[in-house]
């Protein structure tokens, strides 16, 4: 790759970001001294980072960590005390933002309804006195399922100012998801809306949670956000309308806190068995969300960002996190991305002069296909482009690059997971950044590319792993800590794995290779399915792939591509498996050639666009598929199986 191939930072990164501004804080004349402040004197760092970031604490901390349980329970910030919405809240008192708009949610049939941040203020302690009065308090479990918006932000902090956790919730989850979650949670109330609309649908939500409140005896109350015209269908019910103005002006400030107290459990699948509850504290989840806001995001008071992501998976915490701790407006948007047509991205971010806009690969390549509508609307305010949630192939990352933005705008690639809160690689906009791949290791984060003895490697793929604890990793699962100790520590002892395959280049970049338990090794050679995945992206005629290994008697795996074609493309017309199987075996040698190529018309995914690569090898090998509880389209499930009859 030469430097051609890279975007390059202009004078306004290199003199105005957030990581210029943080480097002249810590009084440091290069990244290089950043990266060594960051992990060599953690307590200089991070205090200098609160500093910049405005984090609000009630008790100063005296010191950056507590050891004392291990490196596994960390103790962050210890003798401080908090509550995050404060930090917030302190965008309402100051007379330069008190009046900017905080949220601004445009809804799918085109209407917009905004809060100033003094509005947002007092609508969230009004609500949390609403919330108080029916007796939640600080340490309750409460069930979070509403579509992004303002009544879904209020409800988040909200619970977040009473000290309770909030759990999210998945719209499209069904029965048992649901029950597991809020029962291993042991939830008493749930906030949640009713239905949304897609494409002018609705599209109900209550059924399934009235009929998992069938089989949670612990569950006492669920307040609805209800359309109009709807009613109350039990005694228990309750009205979020109602619960916000039932104690107007009659809240108490927010409970404060240690650090170590947590305020979300948020479930996330595994490869076997039940859904694991990761933990997020107060003094680790939002101070990390805002350190990457500043220096990754670039994000400063009066910007506008427009991110749209899910409340029920971590994107929806975080994104709110990372506009509203930095003072910047949130836009969200509660509906399909291409309704009315595929101009809708482009129209929302002309629409609301949105400075930060974050997107799913998933949708990017949507945008693609449809590219004379994507690029309708006027980009040109954007300053910085995101992409998370997958690997995204470098044609893609270019095009989003140079034709959704304008060329001088960096698209920031951006990988850590539920279990991580925000980065473990990224980019920063002071350094070239690879096409598809990540500038840095996050500040702070003492990760590393590993061999499975846990020796760095260079130049080959290997799993990324953390050497030490970092700000914004979970405090356990809930109420396991087993589990926990057995998913990152056990791997390679006295690190953190992850679960990621990544490759560090010499030049110090960094690419996501897939799933460590996605792995291949075909003929004893180890492969990430991104590798493979990116190369038949490649071909014209496919707009999705997904590799996966499959048992064989001869090379102890082969190598099954399923492929979904672009729209116009004729798969038998074309012979588009021989296609596939002949450009890989001409890329990546002939070991690699598929040993089957399966043409469908869609991947198993989340509702956040991943594919779920092990759901499609268990399918396809006749196991049992999980935990299908983040299964957005159960349907794909019976082209795997068509395949593999």
């Amino acid at each position: 790759m030469t430097t051609t191939d890279m975007w390059q930072p202009g004078q306004r990164e290199l003199q105005k970001s957030g990581i210029v501004q943080l480097m002249r804080a810590l009084g440091v004349s290069s990244y290089e001294e950043l990266m060594r402040v960051s992990t060599a004197e953690p307590e200089r760092y991070w205090s200098t980072v609160m500093r910049e970031c405005a984090i609000q604490w009630d008790v100063q901390p005296t010191g950056y960590i507590d050891l004392a349980r291990g490196p596994q329970f960390p103790s962050w910030f210890p003798g401080g005390k908090l509550n995050w919405v404060n930090t917030i809240y302190a965008w309402a008192k100051n007379p330069a933002t008190a009046q900017q708009k905080a949220v601004v949610a445009e809804r799918e049939d085109g209407s917009v309804s905004s809060l100033t941040y003094v509005e947002l203020e007092q609508r969230v302690c009004d609500f949390a006195a609403g919330l108080a009065k029916q007796g939640v308090q600080q340490g309750d479990r409460v069930g979070l399922l509403m579509e992004n918006g303002i009544e879904a932000t209020i409800s988040l902090m909200a619970l977040v100012h009473l000290g309770a956790l909030v759990v999210p919730l998945f719209s499209g989850f069904g029965v048992d998801a649901i029950v597991a979650r809020l029962s291993a949670a042991e939830a008493r109330l749930v906030i949640a809306s009713t239905g949304f609309s897609r494409r002018t649908k609705r599209v109900d939500v209550q059924g399934a949670l009235r009929d998992a409140w069938r089989q949670l005896p612990l569950l006492e109350n669920v307040i609805w956000k209800r359309a109009e015209g709807e009613a109350a269908q039990d005694a228990r019910d309750l009205d979020w309308q109602a619960i916000a103005t039932a104690a107007p002006g009659q809240g108490q400030p927010p409970v404060s806190v240690t650090p170590d107290t947590p305020f979300m459990v948020i479930y996330t699948s595994g490869t076997t068995g039940k859904p694991k509850g990761v933990v997020h504290t107060h003094g680790s989840f939002p101070i990390k969300i805002a350190h990457d806001s500043l220096i990754h995001f670039d994000v400063h008071p009066g910007d506008v960002y427009c991110w749209p992501a899910d409340m029920g998976w971590i994107a929806g915490t975080l994104v709110l996190g990372c506009a509203l701790l930095r003072g910047a407006t949130l836009v969200c948007y509660d509906g399909a991305p291409d309704y009315p047509d595929w101009s809708r991205m482009s129209r929302i971010v002309e629409r609301h002069k949105v400075t930060q806009f974050g997107s799913a690969p998933t949708l990017i390549r949507g945008m693609i296909s449809n590219e004379a509508l994507a690029l309708q609307g006027d980009c040109s305010s954007v300053r910085l482009l995101i992409t998370a949630g997958e690997g995204i192939a470098p044609e893609h990352f270019n095009w989003f690059q140079n034709r959704f933005g304008d060329g001088t705008a960096p698209v920031i690639n951006y990988t850590g997971g539920t279990e991580a809160s925000g980065a473990l690689l990224a980019s920063v906009p002071i350094r070239p950044i690879p096409p598809s791949g990540f500038n840095t290791i996050s500040p702070g984060v003492a990760a590393d590319v590993v061999n499975p003895d846990g020796q760095s490697v260079t130049g080959e793929v290997g799993e990324l792993a953390m050497r030490a604890p970092f700000v914004g990793m979970t405090q356990s699962f809930w109420r396991d800590d087993e589990r926990y100790l057995e998913t990152y520590w056990q791997t390679i002892p006295g690190l953190w794995v992850h679960g990621d395959l990544a490759l560090r280049t010499p030049e110090g970049n960094f690419f996501m290779m897939g799933r460590s338990d996605d792995t291949l090794k075909v003929a004893g050679k180890r492969l990430g399915p991104a590798e493979v995945e990116e190369v038949v992206l490649e071909l014209p005629g496919v707009a999705e792939a997904a590799a996966i290994g499959v048992a064989d008697a001869d090379k102890g795996q082969k190598l099954v591509v399923f492929v979904v074609p672009k729209p116009g493309t004729d798969p038998v017309r074309d012979d588009l498996p021989k296609l596939v199987t002949g450009h890989v075996e001409k890329r990546l040698g002939k070991p690699f050639k598929p040993g089957k190529v399966h043409v469908v018309g869609q991947l198993p995914k989340t509702r956040s666009s991943k594919i779920m690569r092990r759901v499609i090898r268990s399918v396809y090998c006749g196991q049992p598929a999980g935990d299908l509880s983040s299964l957005d389209n159960p349907a794909a499930l019976e082209e795997v199986r068509a395949a593999a009859a």
